[in-house]
């Protein structure tokens, strides 16, 4: 067995990144010897036939065994198949147990330079003589300290020392390419996942907001899908603006569906849930100890959205001090994580959303003025629904079957009575609040009729509590001349002594009250 020959084989398997070719190429390529009788390969894994193993009574942990992976050799006698098969006797060897598992459990070489000088330890003699076996060798695959099985062969000539070292060498390179396919197959298999997922993922929310579509047939919101129609196409940063629960987030997303960029992602930013100081890294992301806390690197939504769409809700609740470098990104699609000092690229499409009057916020100095005008260069306004009651009675049908579907339940019969009760109401919640109702009326109709009757009482009280909240400018408004009050004050008296049975002085006087 010489260097240049090992060499050879250890060079033609060097870049092999599948586990099974590699390991049977090496086997095959020490059988292109016609010294070699027999080449294996067994790596260390989980115990799986110990009823079957020829060594099951003698195994002291059927927890991990050596199974055999890759046979090869060169019989004398030509008309003999190669050993290739992999499901003979000595399929499995337990750890500790003959040679072969020795070398499994202590990682070191075994030679027995003349097999006739050890007759005992040859468990088929008959096939030794008969292949003229004189040598075995076996040398542990070792890797960064692992131990990931053992190599062996059984040679016509007699193996010396020097021979058993180059061995040695080249089963350690064995070991590092064996890491490598491995490292390579696992890599392999963890982006397929990750693939997977992602697809996964993509079909679940398709479907999820494919069943949450934008509902309506009144001029305001046929005028506004217009404007989401227009913009979609342009890669145009948009603004849209209105009340709590109106679908702002809905309509981002339709933007999105629509545009040229709609099969990659639309990464949300809730900018009003982010806590003060950790915005920056939240947008830009940071490098594992830029700060206290950063135990690890941490991506960006800028980067995670890049050749997305990022739709940045609640916009008018980034903080002052933020919004030059956000502008910064907007204008010339760089950025750089907190403790990186290297410049980043990211394409971006920029939806933002506001139920905040952001011209007022610009005239108080609360947000940039730069700013807003880059964001709102297409805005769209999305109604609220008291300005569109003729779309009340097909959000209630569509939101009974979802949620009906939802709650595993009947679909009830929306009658005329249900859809005036729905009509009759302001909705200052909008969308949202009438998906919340018939939430809560399906759950109550389990045991009762289907009713929306309660929202006129609900809108009766909201409207009386605000007419008793008086407020501090229409109390300073009152003004007493000096003969009310002198008056209020002789009725202040006399109510004092009323209730103290006109006594006057005492602790339970009229003058001590």
């Amino acid at each position: 067995m010489n260097t240049e020959f090992l060499q050879k084989i250890a060079l033609s398997v060097a870049n092999e990144q599948s586990i099974g070719t590699l390991l049977q190429r090496i086997t095959t390529g020490l059988s292109d010897s016609p010294n070699t009788v027999l080449a294996r390969i067994w790596l260390k894994q989980p115990g799986d036939i110990c009823d079957n193993c020829f060594a099951v009574d003698e195994c002291p942990d059927h927890r991990l065994c050596l199974h055999l992976v890759a046979s090869d050799g060169t019989p004398l006698d030509p008309g003999i198949p190669r050993p290739i098969g992999l499901n003979g006797k000595y399929r499995r060897f337990p750890l500790g147990i003959r040679k072969v598992g020795k070398i499994g459990s202590s990682g070191e070489g075994v030679l027995l330079a003349d097999v006739d000088q050890s007759p005992p330890w040859l468990k088929d003699p008959d096939w030794a003589r008969r292949e003229a076996v004189k040598s075995f060798a076996g040398q542990p695959l070792l890797f960064r300290g692992e131990l990931l099985g053992v190599m062996v062969i059984f040679s016509r000539k007699i193996l010396r020392q020097a021979d058993f070292e180059i061995l040695h060498a080249f089963a350690d390179n064995a070991a590092a390419a064996y890491a490598n396919a491995r490292a390579f197959e696992e890599n392999k298999r963890l982006r397929y996942k990750l693939e997977s997922e992602n697809e996964y993922l993509r079909r679940e929310v398709s479907t999820i907001y494919d069943s949450k579509e934008i509902i309506g047939n009144s001029p305001l919101i046929q005028k506004m899908l217009e404007q989401v129609n227009l913009v979609a196409q342009a890669d145009t940063t948009v603004l849209i603006s209105g009340e709590s629960g109106t679908g702002k987030e809905l309509v981002a997303r339709e933007i999105h569906r629509r545009s040229a960029r709609k099969d990659l992602p639309m990464v949300r930013v809730n900018c009003a849930a982010i806590p003060r100081e950790l915005f920056e890294s939240e947008f830009f992301g940071h490098l594992k100890g830029a700060f206290t806390g950063a135990v690890k690197d941490r991506i960006g939504r800028f980067q995670l959205a890049d050749k997305g769409t990022l739709f940045l809700d609640e916009i008018g609740e980034v903080p002052l001090e933020l919004q030059v470098k956000l502008l910064r990104v907007l204008q010339e699609g760089e950025f750089e994580p907190i403790g990186d000092n290297k410049c980043h690229k990211t394409d971006v499409r920029i939806i933002a959303a506001t139920n905040k009057n952001l011209e007022k916020s610009v005239r108080e100095g609360n947000f940039r003025d730069d700013l807003y005008y880059r964001l709102s260069v297409f805005p769209i306004n999305v109604p609220p629904l008291r300005e569109r009651g003729e779309d009340i009675a097909l959000l209630a049908f569509h939101f009974i079957e979802l949620l009906a579907a939802k709650l595993e339940m009947p679909v009830p019969t929306l009658r005329e009575k249900h859809v005036n009760s729905l009509k009759s109401y302001d909705w200052p919640g909008n969308v949202r609040e009438l998906e919340n109702t018939i939430e809560r009326a399906l759950i109550l109709s389990r045991h009762s009729p289907l009713s929306f009757e309660n929202l006129s009482s609900i809108q009766t009280l909201r409207k009386q509590k605000s007419i008793e909240q008086v407020s501090p400018q229409s109390q300073s408004r009152t003004v007493f001349t000096f003969a009310e009050m002198k008056e209020r004050e002789r009725e202040n008296i006399i109510t004092a002594l009323k209730l103290c049975n006109w006594k006057i002085r005492g602790t339970d006087g009229a003058a001590s009250s």
